[in-house]
């Protein structure tokens, strides 16, 4: 079974975002709770963390805009 990683929603008025860096290369394990990714907002950047352990398939590549909810990675 895989975990869907998708951009959270943010804010009350952001609809976008960009994906700034990937802590953890395409195909690396990960913890749940780890940093995963940074997003940078319109005044601040923000790390997420992991929502499961498992293998990272990266399907977004760095410095991507993405909308909120887009699926951006699977932990599988």
């Amino acid at each position: 079974m895989s975990t869907e990683v998708r951009i959270p929603s943010i804010g009350f008025s952001t609809q976008e975002a960009t994906l700034a860096e990937w802590m953890v290369a395409d195909g690396a394990t990960v913890e749940k709770g780890a940093p995963l990714y940074a997003l940078e907002l319109d005044k601040s950047t923000q790390e997420i963390e992991s929502p499961a352990s498992g293998t990272l398939r990266i399907k977004v590549e760095a410095g991507e805009v993405c909308e909120i909810g887009s699926l951006i990675a699977e932990i599988v």
